[in-house]
């Protein structure tokens, strides 16, 4: 299940939710009790070393450009 990263506005808590993506955009409620929340956009972090593209069979690897 997905988890959502939520900042309430009244005291500045930031939280996370688990919930299903179908409700991704629901309300929710701080820890503290309060209702005047804002969900946060989530970065996605990836580790790891980037490979070159292959040079082999044209642009795209396949030839399928025309080349």
């Amino acid at each position: 299940m997905p988890r959502y990263e939520f900042r309430c506005r009244a005291c500045g808590e930031t939280f996370e939710l688990s919930r299903p993506m179908a409700e991704a955009n629901a309300p929710a409620e701080c820890p503290n009790g309060h209702d005047d929340t804002v969900k946060l956009l989530s970065t996605i972090g990836v580790s790891g070393l980037a490979q070159a593209p292959s040079s082999a069979g044209g642009c795209c690897g396949g030839g399928c450009c025309g080349g």
